[in-house]
């Protein structure tokens, strides 16, 4: 059973990885809006994989005999100004995730929880690839510039990037 500090904290990333899918969802929706078929293919399946995430975390607490508390659903607030702008809030939402993960890692050590602490270990590698993920398009975003044909060859390249981005999605 996870002490009620635990359960709190776990509720909470619950309530962030659902924001997230909700952040991917919105992203993907303006991508598509936009004509960027690839990015929107990947902010689909992106948003796919953090609400997986979020389901994983339900489960967990629900057979540790706690209560998964199912958060109401947030509009996201972003900037639509770029493709590139866009990409630079999703870094750093992913870097606010992994700090949230190394907190609920740091309350289970501190619960003496060891459970769970090994149950967070896939999230603290699942984040190392998101950050890295995200860093790596920004870095082509940047290499491209305001060149519109790069620019389409990086949305095409995103169709496939969706595929290499779900490898590691819990079954």
């Amino acid at each position: 059973m996870v002490s009620e500090k635990l359960q709190a904290a776990l509720n909470k990333q619950i309530k962030i990885e659902g924001d997230s899918s909700q952040i991917y969802l919105a992203m993907a929706s303006w991508a598509e809006v936009q004509g960027f078929e690839g990015i929107a293919t990947f902010m689909f399946a992106q948003a796919d994989e953090e609400r997986m995430h979020m389901l994983k975390l339900v489960k967990y607490i629900n057979q540790r005999g706690g209560e998964a508390v199912i958060p109401a659903v947030s509009q996201p607030e972003l900037d639509h100004s770029s493709f590139k702008t866009l990409f630079k809030q999703l870094f750093e939402h992913e870097v606010f995730v992994s700090q949230s993960i190394n907190d609920l890692v740091h309350i289970a050590l501190e619960e003496r929880d060891y459970a769970t602490h090994n149950f967070l270990q896939w999230y603290v590698a699942e984040q190392i690839e998101e950050e890295s993920t995200a860093r790596t398009i920004l870095d082509k975003i940047n290499l491209i510039g305001d060149d519109k044909g790069g620019l389409y060859l990086f949305d095409n390249d995103m169709k496939n990037f969706s595929g290499q981005a779900n490898t590691n999605s819990p079954a």
